[in-house]
């Protein structure tokens, strides 16, 4: 599938049209928590972008009469850099649209060592082509390989399992991702397992981007994000629009179109239990507890009107032949309004 297959195809398409359309998709439910998801394929995947891990994208999660996910972006234009507005419309980029909680590996494999014109290796992606000497995450490279994935479904659950490898780089893996919907509680499980093929250790941190359109209620004064730590930013949020107040940030107002909350977090220890995100809405009692059995290695928030993304980083390291593994767990709850 070449850069040129794709422009053509997406070009100013509404999101609904050029996503959803036949693109495959499978449901899970424990009873409790429903999670619709779309599928990996190269040809007519919801998402072929070139910046996040194509397995597990959840386009929608329901619980208790609320809904945590689905597109926040109004159409898609492949020349657009990341996503512009258009009026109070969101554009987004081929590489940008993406819903739920979405993944990406930084940096790429072989990257560094390949010429232009050359190959590298993008986990969750496949095999893409070298173009200038800069990695640009909202570029759409050329898909040299996307590599094989296998996809076994369960009631409950959706097992992912990417096979890839870049022969000029000495980089290959084998990535599985499983959604679990936990048996008898609100709460999706995210396992993960990197086992490392090729001839070079795989250095590099995953992060997920966590898109959080909770029941499409706009970023403003109900919500409100803890921690188990006090929070530090060497970059603080604009006055006017949050505020960090020990270990919480609130909003201060309702997000206008081309506002936006970006900061980093720091403060948090080495030790795993403050992988501990709890984003809540006040105005429905609704909201989600994120956590995880590996230490942060960085985090970040980025909020625009329709949308809050909460960013945890793992660091992940694996020698050739090993493996790594890191689970991350979504506690869903709807407790009366406050």
């Amino acid at each position: 599938m070449t850069r040129r297959t794709i422009l053509a195809a997406a070009a100013s398409w509404p999101a609904a049209r050029l996503f959803a359309a036949g693109a495959p998709e499978a449901e899970i439910t424990n009873g409790q928590v429903r999670a619709r998801l779309y599928l990996p394929d190269a040809r007519r995947g919801f998402y072929r972008g070139t910046r996040f891990d194509w397995s597990g994208v959840i386009h929608s999660l329901e619980f208790s009469g609320h809904n945590f996910y689905g597109p926040w972006f109004d159409r898609v234009d492949p020349s657009v850099r990341d996503f512009v507005y258009d009026g109070d419309k969101i554009v987004a980029s081929a590489c940008t649209a993406i819903t739920g909680p979405a993944e990406e590996f930084q940096p790429n494999l072989g990257w560094q060592e390949a010429k232009p014109g050359g190959t590298f290796l993008k986990i969750g992606v496949g095999v893409l082509r070298k173009e200038g000497d800069r990695y640009d995450a909202f570029k759409l490279y050329e898909i040299v390989d996307p590599g094989r994935w296998t996809v076994r479904r369960e009631r409950d659950s959706i097992q992912f399992t990417h096979t890839a490898a870049d022969a000029s780089s000495a980089c290959g893996y084998v990535y599985r991702k499983t959604v679990r919907l936990t048996k008898g509680k609100p709460e999706m499980v995210l396992e993960h397992s990197l086992r490392n093929t090729g001839g070079r250790t795989i250095q590099n941190n995953v992060y997920n981007h966590n898109f959080l359109v909770l029941d499409r209620r706009p970023t403003g004064p109900e919500f409100s994000i803890q921690v188990p730590f006090q929070i530090k930013s060497a970059n603080p949020p604009e006055k006017a629009l949050a505020e960090i107040r020990g270990n919480r940030i609130v909003f201060l107002k309702t997000l206008e179109p081309k506002e936006r909350v970006m900061m980093g977090l720091e403060g948090f220890s080495a030790d795993a239990r403050d992988y501990d995100f709890r984003t809540e809405c006040a105005g429905t009692g609704a909201g989600v507890r994120i956590t995880a059995d590996r230490p942060l290695a960085r985090a970040m928030l980025w909020a625009i009107r329709p949308v809050q993304s909460v960013e945890p980083f793992i660091a992940v390291t694996v020698e050739p032949g090993r493996e790594f593994t890191w689970r991350i767990a979504y506690e869903y709850f709807a407790a009366p309004p406050r």
